[in-house]
């Protein structure tokens, strides 16, 4: 383990994210001595995070611990930890898939992997939800390339593609999909649909909740009444689905859905959750899209996709524009289903972070 003044730390702009990347051996072993070591690195608890290197928003103060895995198939383990802003927390029980964008390239660049000429395959396993990752990485002449054409909504320019699939992306934090055993619940007299699907997540109808679910991120971080109103269903509906409180945690997640505008399937704000995503979470994404198979859900209401063997391509509208993920059911056993997606990743510093 490195000296704790200073740690060899990489920072990516990963997917619509941003975060400080490590070294599982890098980091203590002693949970509580890591966690406020990571605290301190990204300067919280303060919102301005003016003593760290955090972003000030929880979607640019995410944290990647990275190791080589035993586990047969697989490269490298990938943990990742949510700093909150303003308590002294580090909640470890949500994954990020915009962050695992960047979790092959870190794997490369710190020599964990082999690069391939052309192209180069990393293979991850998700500590957090069990999740198989493989991503393709553009290697030409086995140098990692981070420029290129592929855009994704929420990130200005281009950059090169990184393609994700996924495995075993349902019930990784309850055990199964439909964590209450329902397609849909009760709450203060609100329907809601509950799903574990790449992250568990709380669907609510925008007109439920006297919003349209096309306004603006601004907007809806400034209506003090809906976020009590969405917390509150979000920790009755956390009791519902097996995890307990949601005091202190992130998950389960929650988002509003509409019909699109746009050409897209469906529209969706997504509360990360104490504020409003300024595009979506590939977690979410998945859970969207796969949703919307599922009969009897809001999102099958919305958008009445019929479940058949095949691969399907869903595009979710968000703030920032359009995110497609595609889906594949192998069977009718929704508990199978794949899923791929195309981001895009940027280096933005490699060195050692003071403490």
């Amino acid at each position: 383990m490195n000296d704790l003044n200073r740690i060899q730390c990489m920072l990516y702009r990963a997917g619509t994210s941003k975060g400080a990347f490590f070294l599982e051996k890098d980091l203590p072993l002693e949970k509580e001595e890591r966690d406020n070591l990571l605290l301190k690195i990204m300067g919280s608890p303060d919102v301005k995070q003016i003593d760290g290197i955090g972003g000030a928003t929880s979607v640019t103060t995410k944290t990647a611990i990275i190791s080589p895995s035993k586990r047969e198939g697989i490269d490298v383990d990938y943990k990742f930890l949510q700093v909150m802003l303003d308590t002294p927390t580090v909640d470890d029980k949500p994954t990020c898939g915009n962050i695992l964008t960047a979790v092959g390239v870190f794997a490369l660049e710190r020599g964990l992997c082999n690069i391939e000429d052309g192209e180069t395959i990393v293979n991850i396993y998700d500590v957090n939800t069990g999740a198989n990752i493989s991503q393709v990485i553009q290697t030409p002449n086995r140098t990692i390339s981070y420029k290129g054409s592929q855009s994704i909504a929420g990130v200005p320019g281009s950059a090169a593609p990184i393609e994700l699939f996924f495995k075993n992306i349902t019930g990784g934090k309850t055990g199964h999909y439909l964590p209450t055993g329902n397609k849909r619940d009760i709450i203060n007299g609100i329907e809601i649909s509950c799903l574990d699907i790449s992250m568990p997540v709380v669907f609510v109808k925008a007109s439920d909740l006297d919003i349209t679910g096309h306004e603006a991120p601004e907007e809806l971080n400034i209506n003090k009444v809906l976020f009590q109103e969405i917390e509150d269903i979000r920790e009755q509906a956390s009791h519902l689905m097996g995890l307990g409180s949601a005091k202190g945690n992130v998950i389960p997640k929650i988002a509003v859905v509409s019909s699109a505008k746009s050409e897209a399937d469906i529209n969706i704000r997504y509360f990360t959750p104490f504020e409003t995503h300024p595009s979506i979470a590939v977690s979410a994404a998945f859970c969207v899209a796969v949703g919307s198979f599922v009969e009897g859900t809001l999102l099958n209401e919305i958008k009445s996709n019929d479940l058949i063997e095949g691969a399907y391509t869903v595009s979710v509208e968000n703030p920032s524009g359009i995110t497609e993920v595609d889906v594949t059911f192998p069977s009718l056993d929704i508990s199978e289903v794949e899923g791929k997606t195309t981001r895009t990743a940027r280096l933005l510093f490699n060195g050692e972070v003071y403490v």
